[in-house]
């Protein structure tokens, strides 16, 4: 089995967080935690020279970014997506993760000749150090924690890289990102790279993207959906967050939402198979980071609970991992996804 990515839908609360479980676990359980404040770009000039200085509000941060970045790295194939789309193949010095989910063939030809750094995990310290990035975006900021022995902000500040995290990626974030967000960080990011009309053509089509399934499923008699995450024998609701935005987007009616006690301080809770089936929810969504596991979720799922309506009437639908990442046009591809399984007829 591919070895798990650091999804955040795995993240235990952290007043319950083991530090004794395995390195590919805590990987597996930390992404989504980390997810938080709005960013913005100011310059020092009313009208910015493309090469002068500017300033990113990222995560309650000031990021300077001096001059148009030529050695980028993306820390998530979501993050390299985007960069790749945005026209920055030949200014990336390095991927990470490469391996914890694999790019949309579209772009993967693009990205063949950067360096990978780290296969599953983040990059170390030394590894990243090594390629002297000057810009470093991140869906979150576990990426930086030199607990895990990766490079901190500081010590990459002080190499003299930009980091910037993905807004809904920002720490106090978490719990009421959208999928939106993306749209703060394509405008700071075309600002930072100078690559501002192909950042306003990709929210042009995202924000485009999002209208037609809104008018798509206007009309429609919104059905309840639950949100799960099953893996070695634990289930875990979502209710909160990018993903539960995501299914509101997608014209369902979540079963969990950031309004119920289960999600007033985490984005997941504990579900027992109880619980569940009492819901009987019409369709459910989970997320998979490859086909073995979305096998292994689906037998769970049908083996369970077969008299459930949503898996009588095989509304079983996952969605890719990467696409839930903070700072992805996944997000907006999960919207779609989602709207036209429940909703065929309207697409």
């Amino acid at each position: 089995m591919t070895p798990r990515p650091h999804h955040l839908l795995l993240h235990p609360r952290p007043e319950v967080r083991s530090h004794s479980r395995s390195r590919a676990a805590a990987l597996a359980l930390t992404a989504l935690l980390l997810a938080g404040c709005g960013s913005g770009v100011t310059t020092q000039d009313a009208t910015p020279d493309p090469a002068a200085a500017l300033t990113l509000e990222n995560c309650g941060r000031e990021v300077v970014v001096d001059a148009a970045p030529t050695a980028i790295v993306g820390m998530h194939p979501a993050q390299t997506e985007l960069l790749l789309r945005l026209g920055l193949a030949d200014r990336m010095a390095g991927q990470a993760q490469a391996a914890a989910q694999a790019l949309p063939e579209d772009v993967a030809p693009l990205a063949a000749d950067v360096p990978v750094l780290g296969e599953v995990a983040p990059p170390s310290r030394e590894e990243l150090l090594a390629v002297e990035p000057d810009f470093v975006y991140a869906p979150t900021t576990y990426e930086f924690s030199a607990e895990q022995g990766f490079a901190s902000l500081d010590q990459l500040e002080q190499s003299g890289a930009a980091v910037y995290v993905a807004t809904g990626g920002c720490a106090d974030r978490r719990m009421t990102g959208e999928v939106t967000d993306l749209f703060e960080d394509l405008t700071a990011l075309g600002e930072a790279f100078d690559v501002q009309d192909e950042a306003e053509q990709l929210i042009a089509e995202g924000r485009a993207d999002l209208e037609a399934v809104e008018e798509a499923t206007a009309e429609v008699a919104p059905l309840r959906v639950a949100q799960v995450y099953y893996e070695g024998g634990t289930l875990q609701a979502i209710g909160a967050g990018i993903e539960h935005d995501i299914l509101l987007r997608a014209g369902a009616d979540p079963v969990h939402s950031p309004e119920q006690e289960a999600f007033s301080d985490f984005f997941a809770a504990p579900l027992t198979p109880e619980a569940l089936a009492a819901e009987a929810p019409d369709a459910i969504v989970f997320a998979a980071y490859d086909e073995e596991h979305e096998a292994a979720t689906r037998e769970y799922l049908t083996t369970t609970f077969p008299d459930m309506p949503a898996v009588a009437e095989d509304r079983l639908i996952a969605v890719s991992t990467a696409d839930m990442f903070p700072g992805t046009l996944g997000n907006i591809s999960a919207v779609e996804q989602i709207a036209a399984a429940l909703y065929p007829e309207q697409f």
